[in-house]
């Protein structure tokens, strides 16, 4: 299991997450930014700092953006 960012990244990628990560897992994509599954720790400090509430535990991913669990595996070819 991993972090995924959702919808609420598109347009918007502040980078908070990415200047918090300890392993540095999180890649900017063209649109979004992406938690690579293999390589998040599960640590957690990315998702209080997103300004925009776009980062979920895999298992907590809201109905609405479960799409976004597909899209970040197919951005890192898995």
């Amino acid at each position: 299991m991993a972090y995924i960012i959702c919808e609420p990244c598109i347009g918007v990628k502040d980078a908070s997450c990415v200047e918090v990560c300890p392993v540095d897992c999180i890649y900017e994509g063209e649109d979004q930014y992406y938690i690579h599954p293999e390589e998040c720790i599960d640590c957690g400090a990315c998702e209080p700092v997103c300004p925009v509430e776009a980062i979920f535990y895999e298992e907590d991913v809201p109905e609405q953006w479960e799409d976004f669990i597909r899209k970040n595996q197919e951005f890192f070819g898995l």
